[in-house]
């Protein structure tokens, strides 16, 4: 149990023991909107009404119960709220120790009790560009699923890359038709994607490519030919490159699935499903109708008898449940697939399939010029936006650290672009559109990852410059080393530590709201908070017992603001 819910289950137990009866749980307690009124304060309308009396009575008298000693420094009723200020040098003493002694765990919890959530996300297609848009898929899913596995979840990130549809076939008729003597470039994966472009743009207004497209992917589907052996060859190529994309930003998944893998059983499933009258012929197409449950109709087969999702999400979802026994099964999709999730989720329950199903939504990515899309090629590929973004970093390092090594300069460069990356498309609620703007992802100052690796960068220089005054600092002397935490005096040294401790109530919340945007926002909070401090307050010319407290007090801010980091799916860096 963590500092303050420790206090809080302390608090609520002597108020309940004063009152006679158990009416306070440490859920009550919040926090005031003002850190002058106090530490925590307890509402007390809810009691009001249990004991009918007023509020400001029930503050009053229960304030009265509250003991006041090492762990408490004061409290008074304000009103209808008991506001209780805790001591200082007992609240900084206990989060740096508890910061300190769990390291990298600090903020996990077991609420999760070990379930089984699968988290599908970066469903990629191949035969497509792969853009700055499907970052932000990528982005969340992966910050999501650490967040399920910093809550207690056994949480099974995977990949499900739709290489079977329409489009493939419309990427390779343009590929015969206007690349086949051409060499290939080395990105192959990258190459398909353009060719996807211009087929859209071909075909356009051409109907007889229109049923040329129609007779090419029904030849794929017959799993024989050259079209076949085509696609087969051209699926590596973009493979091949989600593999590299998973690999340069960190990304892993425990298994990857395939929508070819899925069609053929999918097909005999809709003829099973036809047969028991479940799903039903209509024009020429085959559906699953709905409308009793205020979904419309669901399309399984088009009149030309070739597949949609649906043939290959029923029987993918299925054997998820079955393989993998599934406790919780979520998908990150765009939010233009809401109603078609509400309708997989539907037929499944229908099949018997009863678990917890969760859509993840999020909004578009646009450009400062505009909307992005990926027929049009108005889009930033995500090669272009690898190039752009290092080749910035890179020479914005080089200007601050001429003696490092091209090899050092990289790696660090990469970090910080990177981090700009997944902080810009998890920074703010999913159900909000991003205009992503490389100038202000990049800034090192506001809300941005570079902020808060420099944050990061900074205390650890401080700490070195520590080190060459033969002070204990370090995270790997932490377990011995000590520290009077009597020395803190400054009210912002108490307002950082209660900061940290709020960490794993905001992991907590974030596990539970699949929001990597409330651990963003925390640790731009806490880095501006360390920020003030430091211009504010001395460290290292301060009296030596002082800037040892003071140290201590910074390492478990830099140890915090690594674990949110990562949590983010973001490595901070030693040097910036």
């Amino acid at each position: 149990m963590y500092f303050l819910e420790q206090v809080k289950e302390k608090l609520g137990e002597e108020i309940n023991k004063a009152l006679g009866q158990s009416l306070v749980v440490p859920e009550n307690f919040v926090y005031p909107p003002n850190l002058e009124m106090g530490d925590l304060s307890l509402p007390c309308f809810d009691l009001a009404k249990e004991m009918e009396k007023s509020p400001v009575e029930v503050a009053n008298e229960i304030a009265k119960s509250v003991k006041i000693g090492k762990e408490i420094k004061g409290a008074k009723a304000a009103g209808p709220y008991l506001n209780i200020i805790l001591n200082p040098s007992f609240a900084i003493k206990n989060v740096i120790e508890e910061v300190i002694e769990m390291e990298e765990r600090f903020g996990t919890n077991e609420s999760g009790k070990k379930k089984k959530v699968m988290i599908e996300y970066s469903n990629a297609n191949t035969h497509k560009e792969y853009h700055v848009g499907h970052l932000r898929n990528i982005s969340y899913g992966d910050s999501v699923s650490r967040l399920l596995s910093a809550n207690g979840y056994k949480s099974i990130p995977v990949s499900y890359i739709n290489d079977f549809g329409i489009h493939v076939a419309k990427t390779l008729w343009a590929y015969l038709k206007f690349y086949k003597d051409e060499p290939l470039p080395s990105n192959k994966g990258n190459f398909l994607g353009q060719a996807y472009v211009r087929a859209t743009k071909e075909l356009e207004n051409n109907e007889p490519g229109k049923k040329e497209i129609e007779i090419f992917m029904q030849r794929i589907e017959s799993h024989k030919g050259e079209e076949y052996e085509l696609w087969e060859e051209t699926r590596k190529w973009s493979i091949s490159q989600f593999a590299e994309i998973y690999k340069e930003l960190g990304v892993e998944f425990e298994h990857i699935f395939y929508e070819n893998e899925f069609v053929d059983a999918g097909l005999k499933l809709v003829a099973e499903l036809k047969a028991k009258g479940f799903l039903k012929d209509s024009q020429g197409a085959v559906i699953a109708d709905l409308e009793p449950y205020g979904l419309s109709v669901l399309l399984f087969l088009r009149s030309d008898g070739t597949a949609l999702y649906p043939v290959a999400d029923v029987p993918l979802a299925m054997a998820k449940f079955e393989k993998y026994k599934l406790d919780k099964s979520i998908y990150v999709v765009d939010i233009r697939q809401s109603l078609y999730f509400k309708q997989l989720f539907k037929v499944l329950e229908l099949l018997g399939y009863k678990k917890e199903m969760v859509h993840l939504g999020y909004d578009f990515v646009k450009l400062p010029s505009g909307m992005m899309s990926s027929r049009t090629g108005n889009v930033i590929t995500y090669e272009e936006l690898k190039d752009q973004m290092i080749a910035r970093t890179i020479e914005e390092t080089k200007k601050r650290h001429e003696d490092w090594s091209s090899e050092k300069i990289r790696d660090v460069a990469w970090k910080i672009a990177v981090g700009a990356i997944k902080f810009e498309m998890i920074k703010v609620s999913p159900q909000s559109m991003i205009t992503f703007d490389i100038n202000e992802a990049l800034k090192f100052d506001g809300f941005t990852a570079a902020y808060l690796q420099y944050t990061c960068a900074r205390i650890n220089s401080i700490i070195k410059k520590a080190r060459k005054q033969a002070m204990p600092t370090g995270r790997q002397e932490s377990k011995k080393a000590s520290f009077d935490a009597s020395k803190l005096t400054e009210e912002k040294e108490k307002d950082l530590a209660l900061k940290m401790a709020k960490y794993p109530e905001i992991i907590k919340k974030a596990g539970e709201n699949y929001s990597p945007a409330e651990v963003a926002k925390y640790l731009f909070e806490l880095g501006k908070e360390f920020n003030d401090y430091y211009h504010a307050v001395p460290v290292l010319k301060a009296e030596e017992d002082i800037t040892i407290a003071r140290l201590a007090l910074i390492n478990a801010v830099a140890q915090v603001i690594k674990n949110g980091l990562y949590l983010l799916g973001i490595e901070t860096v030693d040097e910036m």
